[in-house]
This record gives structure tokens, sequence and C-alpha cells, in this order.
């Protein structure tokens, strides 16, 4: 069974939420952060990304910048820019990018699912953000953004949020980048219970964005359980904000790559040894249209690579991967990028970003080749976290991001 349980959220007043709403702290840097919230003091970015607030020279794991968090977090709810609600409460959120809807239940998911492996992951964690969003929560004392977790359609769950959601929405507003966010608050007894209930016959849940913050949450609450000699497992702690969505609502983005240099090739003997496992054929070719095939630019000129048969086995979840053929066969052989989660010769760019930033970072001479990916679908995530495998970092780019603070949860 998947456990879904209410809480008393802290969230904006109706007036104000547009302004609270923010980004995620890990989808835009410091500076884009600086420049959001600079006429905006009741942004969350100045709670989530606190060290806006402080010298740019700081490092962003000093001390001061998890000072800075917790007296914004304390600001925030003293000045009444975040008020409790009064009750346990589920919360629908819905997101319309584009003309496309996706609708989740914003809820507590268990700690204790995770380690118990019914909340299934897809990605090893890096030690040093890890431990960068557990310092961010212990110290707030809160869940300061939403895991984004999915779970495979169920039409009784669709009935009862379409019921839900004929009601009159608490906030309505769309965003600066053209994204509608929608968000219904749900204090009835009755219907906490059906959702309750109808969530219960669910198997799993599965880490579709924030592992990062999955993994921070579960290990606060093995901590406080630690350190709390009365711990009778229904504390808040124990549970940690999520918003969950049927996995059919989703849409994974193209999740691509950007090499700071060709490992001391030439341009020619680069396409040389690329063409031992790919062909390569030189045309206007940018965002690829199917699995198996990568858009290369390079020296101002778009290529299209295609995996040769053979070169990977097409039977295993994870090798079939476009990012693990990718990695395998060409960043790891020749550009000699060995550990994509360490190697700062390589960076990832979001789909969300387009392919002309490709041509922009190259162009600028800041890359030398840059990786147009065919997205990864939600079945082949579900697939590999079923098995119990990890996908090789960066492979998915969820969009539309979840904002923070249309809902922050507090752990205690």
């Amino acid at each position: 069974m998947a456990i879904v349980r209410p809480f008393r959220g802290l969230r904006p007043p109706k007036a104000i939420a547009p302004k609270v709403a923010s980004f995620p702290y890990d989808v835009i840097n410091s500076d884009e952060a600086r420049e959001l919230a600079k006429d905006n003091p009741c942004s969350f970015l100045h709670i989530n990304k606190p060290e806006i607030d402080l010298d740019p020279d700081i490092n962003l794991y000093d001390q001061r910048v998890y000072d800075k968090a917790v007296a914004n977090f304390k600001m925030f709810q003293e000045k009444g820019w975040l008020v409790r609600d009064q009750e346990d409460c589920f919360y629908i959120y819905k997101q319309v990018m584009d003309g496309r809807s996706q609708i989740g239940l914003m809820c507590c998911c268990s700690a204790q699912e995770y380690w118990d492996g019914k909340i299934k992951r897809h990605e090893f964690t890096r030690k040093v953000k890890e431990e960068d969003r557990l310092k961010h929560v212990d110290m707030t004392n809160c869940n300061a953004g939403p895991v984004f977790l999915t779970y495979p359609a169920c039409d009784s769950i669709n009935t009862l949020i379409d019921e839900i959601i004929k009601t009159t929405p608490e906030v309505d507003f769309t965003s600066e980048d053209g994204i509608q966010h929608v968000l219904w608050v749900v204090n009835d007894a009755t219907w906490s219970k059906k959702i309750t209930e109808e969530f219960a016959k669910i198997q799993a849940f599965y880490v579709a964005d924030g592992h990062h913050r999955t993994q921070a949450a579960a290990r606060i609450a093995q901590l406080r359980t630690k350190n709390n000699a009365a711990h009778n497992g229904n504390e808040e702690y124990n549970f940690f904000l999520s918003v969950v969505f049927p996995h059919n609502h989703l849409y994974i983005m193209d999740y691509n790559r950007a090499v700071i240099d060709l490992n001391g090739l030439s341009e020619a003997e680069f396409i040389k040894k690329i063409e031992e496992k790919f062909t390569v054929e030189k045309q206007e070719y940018k965002k690829p249209t199917a699995r198996n095939t990568f858009g290369m630019y390079l020296k101002g000129a778009w290529y299209k690579l295609t995996a040769k048969s053979g070169t990977f086995d097409a039977n295993d979840p994870v090798n079939s991967l476009d990012v693990a053929i990718m990695q395998n066969n060409l960043l790891n052989p020749i550009l000699g990028i060995g550990d994509p989660r360490t190697d700062n010769r390589i960076d990832f760019i979001g789909g969300i970003r387009g392919i002309k930033e490709l041509e922009r970072i190259v162009n600028s001479g800041k890359f030398a080749v840059a990786f147009a990916m065919f997205p990864t679908s939600i079945e082949q995530l579900m697939k590999i976290a079923d098995s119990g495998e990890v996908m090789p970092p960066k492979s998915t780019w969820f969009e539309p991001k979840l904002r923070s603070g249309m809902v922050v949860h507090t752990l205690d």
C-alpha cells in the first residue's frame, strides 16, 4: 500500500501566492535567483536559495547560508507571508504548460516506505547535494520544496480528483514562464478519507524528480527517531512533502549534454572515433525524433548520430537507454568522461532551455561539443525502478517543475 497523509500546511495568502511561489532550488543558479528575487522580498527564493541575500562570493554550503534560510523562514511567518492551515489538509496541485495539464495530490509520504522500497528511486544521489538538503531541512525544520512522485494511473483516483477540482480553487495564477498553477485545499474529512483509501490500493510510488530531497527527508526521519526516546512513528518528521501524479500526466523532456573539450582530439579524429559505433551524417539535424539517435553540434555544424546495431544490449533496461549508449560508447571511451556525476568537463542542459542553448554555449567557445538527446520515457523509468536498477545521472528532465512555496510542510 502507499501511504498518503494530510498535514497542516504553511502557505501564502491568496493575494500574494504568485509572488511567493518560486522555482525549485536546483533548477536555477544563484545569479538567476538574485535577479528573479531582487524586487520581490516575499519570493520563496529567499528561503530555498538564501545565498541571494548574502555576499555573492560566499560558498553555497557556508553555515551562514543555512542560518539565513532559518531567519528568512521565521520572518516570512512573522510577516504573514506564510500562514498555517488550522486543520490537516490534502491539496490538489494542477499545472498547465502549453495546453497540457498535470494534476497531482500534494500530501506527505512515508520515509519508512522509502527505506522499505515502496517509494522507488531510479538515480543515485550526489553526497554533497544530499548533505546540503539534509542540513537545510534539519535547520529550517521544514520540507521547503516537494518531492515529485508518480504512480501507475488509476481510474478510481482520477475520478475522485476530477470531482474535487470541480470546486473553486484557492489559488489560480500564471507564472512569468507562462505556466498556470492552480491549488485546491481539501479539508473535508469525507474527501480526505476517500483519498487515503484509494491511494492505499497503489502498490508503489516512483521518484520522478527530487532524489536528493527524498533521501535527505528519509535520513532526517532516521536521525530524529534515534534522538527521540518517545518516538512512536506518527511524528511529522516521519513524513515528507510530496506531489504524486499519475504517470500518464507527466512530460519528460530531453536532458542534453555538453563537453568542454575533445579530449585532445582534432575534429576529424573525433568524428572518426565516433564512426566506430555510430553512423555519422552531417545535416541540419537537431532534436532527435527516435530512440538511439542523437544530434551533435560541433564547430557550427549539426550531425545526426545513429547507434549501430550490436553496440549496445537492446534487452538491458539500463544499457539500452540513450543516455547509457551515449555514456558507454562516446562520452567515456572517446571524451574521457568516466563519471559524469563528478567530472567538471561535462554539463547537462535541460530541454526546457531549447536547442538554441546548445548552439549558444558551443558558439561561445565555452564548450567544444553538445549532444541533443531523445527523452527517456516514463515507462522506461518505472521499469528500471521496478528492477532495482538505477539510471545514469541526468537521464530525465520533467516539465513543468513544481513551484516551491505553494505549500510548506513543517516537521513538528
